[in-house]
């Protein structure tokens, strides 16, 4: 008896001695639910976002499609308007525009119609700068498509005025855009000066 309570002390005091087994801490649930949810509400917006901004796209794509042509006529007098004013920066300013809207025979002629192509010859006759000159003639270059275009062209004195415009150093597009420009003329015989035309007819 003696030796089995010995036994049992030690035993009691072995385990009581022992440092207690710690438990885990519990995971934090709450705090993964919570990220999991700022996440799919992050991209809640972000889808919302993008729907947005595509009904905003067709929206605006659809009211510019039915504006635009009542805005396009008003845009091209004001283009052709820029070319009668003297400073050579809003004339520049002009003939850029216009040779945007020469993209197809249609601008071309709405351009003439507008007295575009007889301002754009007064612009090139009067520059006095390399940067003026290079973009009434690259306006020009842009109307010398259309067949119709080229012969409003000639009747303003066009051929005569490109002829005399003087070559740059500095731009070689302006060389460029007369040879370019007199070639054409030639294609279709208009070979001489409106005036000078004119006194061969009535020789």
């Amino acid at each position: 008896m003696r030796t089995l309570a010995s036994k049992l002390a030690t035993c009691s005091k072995y385990y009581c001695t022992r440092s207690p087994v710690r438990n885990a801490p519990p995971r934090n649930f709450s705090t993964y639910n919570g990220r999991d949810e700022l996440s799919l509400e992050e991209e809640a917006e972000r889808k919302i976002g993008w729907m947005l901004k595509l009904i905003f796209a067709g929206t605006a794509t659809c009211v510019a499609y039915n504006i635009m042509p009542y805005m396009g006529d008003t845009l091209l007098q004001q283009s052709v308007s820029l070319l009668t004013v003297k400073d050579p920066l809003f004339k520049r300013m002009g003939a850029s525009r216009l040779a945007q809207f020469a993209v197809d025979d249609e601008g071309r002629m709405k351009i003439v119609e507008m007295g575009g192509a007889q301002e754009l010859v007064n612009m090139l006759g009067g520059a006095k700068d390399d940067r003026t000159r290079n973009e009434a003639l690259k306006a020009l270059s842009a109307l010398s498509p259309s067949d119709k275009a080229l012969g409003a062209l000639h009747q303003a004195g066009a051929i005569s005025v490109i002829r005399s415009t003087l070559d740059s150093l500095e731009n070689a597009e302006i060389e460029k855009y007369k040879s370019s420009l007199l070639g054409r003329f030639q294609d279709l015989r208009y070979d001489f000066p409106t005036a000078d035309v004119s006194r061969s007819v009535n020789s």
